[in-house]
């Protein structure tokens, strides 16, 4: 039996629902978690998604920013939304389901993306971001006893080398910057997350999941980051079959410059 979770920085869910349900025809994940979602939790397309087999839907919404969902074949139960740094952002939501005889808590973030300029003192939103991350610290994969952990969504954050496409070049670009990355690879250390995406791509390979609207040609150009990330804590991380980075997606009409990401876990 093989879990697949999606996660895809959607941004706006309610313009890209046509792509949204495409996607989840074609690929049929267990669990889809969308980030950017744009919208208030009464104004999600839930009747849409439930339609193709997604019934269980919790939402984290904010009327017109950020906004986080979790859509599920499998019963979700004791969803949690936390408000990190007291903004009242909707930046992050969980909940608990049940696979191969084991509980599992799934997270799922949108990180503040933080500005142009990496400088809290001269741009409020990249201290946000940084205040952010180091509230992330606290959380352990490993926080409920008898239950396991996956952490999934929108980090912001390209955390090593080959997780942009000029290490050197993006030094001083926000999701790059050194105060940036030590924190993020600080939050999976602290709390004993494995990084499965890069279990399954080694660390010398490049591996993005974003690419700039800005760019006239995205493909050509191929100037890409990963900021999206699946974590999970370390008694799932064995059972890693594969990991899809759905480039394509990218070039579908009216695309986000974000791509769905799917880690497959096989039962042991």
């Amino acid at each position: 039996m093989t879990l697949a979770i999606t996660t895809w920085n959607i941004n706006s869910v309610r313009l890209r629902l046509p792509i949204v349900e495409d996607f989840l025809r074609q690929h049929n994940p267990d669990i889809l978690c969308l980030q950017e979602i744009k919208c208030q939790n009464d104004q999600f397309p839930s009747e849409h998604i439930a339609a193709l087999g997604y019934s269980n839907i919790v939402i984290h919404g904010q009327k017109g920013y950020h906004g986080v969902a979790i859509c599920s074949k499998l019963p979700l139960t004791e969803d949690h939304r936390q408000d990190y740094c007291g903004m009242g952002d909707s930046r992050h939501i969980s909940a608990v389901f049940e696979w191969a005889g084991r509980r599992i808590r799934l997270h799922n973030f949108y990180v503040p993306a933080g500005g142009d300029e990496p400088n809290r003192e001269i741009n409020p939103k990249f201290g946000h971001k940084l205040d952010f991350v180091e509230e992330m610290k606290a959380l352990s994969a490993d926080a409920e006893p008898g239950t396991a952990a996956i952490l999934v969504g929108d980090l912001n954050i390209a955390p090593l080398e080959h997780d942009v496409w000029s290490h050197k070049q993006m030094l001083k670009i926000v999701s790059h910057t050194p105060v940036e990355t030590d924190g993020l690879m600080e939050v999976m250390r602290r709390g004993a997350w494995v990084d499965v995406m890069r279990q399954h791509v080694p660390a010398s390979d490049k591996l993005y999941t974003w690419w700039s609207y800005r760019a006239k040609d995205w493909a050509a150009a191929d100037r890409g980051r990963r900021l999206d990330h699946i974590w999970s804590s370390a008694d799932l991380a064995p059972l890693l079959s594969r990991i899809e980075v759905l480039k394509e997606a990218r070039g579908w009409a009216q695309p986000s410059d974000h791509v769905p990401v799917t880690a497959f876990f096989d039962a042991p």
